[in-house]
């Protein structure tokens, strides 16, 4: 199957005018699984919680949620992108998949980096994994990325793509999904924005490179820093199936779970 990404900048608040950059984008690409950055369609540096919830949307009653559903089955493929989720008087920062046959399912970001903490709960829902029937998706949102766990817990409930909405601002994400690719030897799609905000006293700096890594340690395609770019790559499910490394090793298989418990100690 071919997956993807949608690289852009978007401009901050400013809704439908990120929503239909973002399918313009998409209307180009020929892929069967695109992944779209965290708050694609808001930006990111908020000022209050005030800002952040008056630009918050149900799931999947939203704006951008009906609009993703809409490309999806115009173009019969699947989609994940990062909004703000209000769910009552509660913030989350989320990841919303939909397909040809609508909205699927959402996900709640566990660890809140930064100033999210101020505006955002931390995620209260499973890491989910989804069968598209081409593949099984799993989903995560960019600070995730620091803890290994997030990938091997999607990883080890069967996850084929790891689809990775993103904000990077730290210059070690791409690189750090390389190894999270090879640990547990599948596919990721970091789909991240480009270009700066600066807000009242506050400046953020992303840095691009979204990127598409294998399960053998290998970037199959990469971004640049600053341009409007959708890339995509070819891959073969079938690899990441098989978690054997040599006759002798099996990721998985070799694990020794029951000697990890302080992992879970709090």
């Amino acid at each position: 199957m071919k997956i993807g990404f949608v690289q852009f900048s978007p401009a901050f608040g400013e809704v439908n005018q990120n929503i239909n950059k973002a399918v313009s984008l998409i209307e180009t690409m020929d892929a069967e699984l695109i992944v779209l950055p965290e708050f694609f369609n808001t930006g990111y540096l908020f000022i209050s919680r005030e800002e952040a919830y008056s630009l918050s949307e149900e799931i999947p009653y939203g704006t951008t949620t009906d609009a993703l559903c809409s490309i999806a089955r115009k173009k019969q493929i699947h989609l994940v992108a990062g909004l703000i989720e209000r769910d009552k008087d509660v913030l989350y920062n989320a990841a919303v998949l939909v397909g040809p046959g609508g909205y699927i399912g959402t996900y709640r970001k566990l660890h809140l980096f930064s100033e999210e903490n101020l505006y955002f709960q931390p995620g209260n829902l499973a890491l989910p994994v989804f069968d598209i029937g081409a593949c099984k998706v799993g989903i995560m949102i960019c600070f995730d990325w620091i803890f290994p766990e997030s990938m091997r817990v999607l990883s080890l409930k069967g996850a084929d793509v790891i689809c990775h909405c993103a904000n990077l601002v730290m210059p070690y994400g791409q690189d750090a999904m390389v190894t999270r690719c090879l640990e547990n030897h599948v596919y990721a799609v970091t789909a991240n924005r480009t270009g700066a905000e600066r807000r009242g006293n506050k400046f953020c700096q992303y840095t691009g490179r979204s990127q598409i890594t294998g399960p053998s340690a290998e970037v199959l395609y990469q971004a640049d820093r600053e341009s409007d770019e959708t890339g995509t790559a070819v891959i073969d499910i079938s690899l990441v199936r098989n978690k054997r490394l040599n006759r002798f090793n099996d990721l998985f298989a070799d694990r020794r779970a029951q000697y990890y418990g302080e992992l879970t100690k709090v």
